[in-house]
């Protein structure tokens, strides 16, 4: 295998498994409820409460509110839907780095700035919504743990690009 064909196949190995972590976690947006109910019945089931209890009370907390929400504003919870449908959105757009790479690049830079863009979203809302620092932390953890992967697009992208 050539150096260019084994530098593409790196690109979009990558690129798919960014996709595919992109499209799962705005799917999951979805179903919040429904989810929060599952993951509470779950985290008891494995006793969670007894060994992480600030953990099992944030988690009672997000459900009690998103049960409220849904029984009596469950419009509130459209911007969730719209939130799953922006991650689907974004990712259809990295067809264009799998299809040719180093004419979308751009694409690539995009989404590690978005990334980027997660750590000030988190520090500055987090705070201000109630959001216990441990949780930002787990947020803030999406935008480093997604750049990773862009990054390794990116260096790879451009020695695509030297190559040719």
């Amino acid at each position: 295998m050539s150096d260019r064909a084994a530098l593409l196949q790196g690109i979009r190995a990558w690129l798919v498994f960014f996709v595919v972590c992109l499209v799962l976690s705005g799917a999951t947006a979805f179903p919040l409820v429904h989810e929060l109910r599952w993951t509470e019945s779950l985290l008891r089931s494995l006793s969670v409460p007894e060994h992480l209890p600030g953990l099992m009370h944030w988690i009672e907390r997000v459900r009690q509110g998103l049960d409220a929400t849904d029984a009596e504003y469950p419009f509130v919870l459209y911007g969730t839907d719209w939130l799953a449908f922006a991650h689907l959105v974004i990712a259809v757009a990295f067809w264009g780095p799998y299809r040719d790479p180093v004419r979308n690049i751009w694409v690539v830079e995009f989404g590690m700035i978005a990334c980027a863009g997660v750590v000030p979203l988190a520090l500055i809302c987090g705070p201000v919504r109630g959001i216990p620092f441990w949780w930002t932390l787990v947020d803030l953890s999406f935008g480093v743990f997604g750049v990773l992967p862009l990054w390794v697009v990116r260096k790879k992208i451009q020695r695509l690009a030297a190559a040719t």
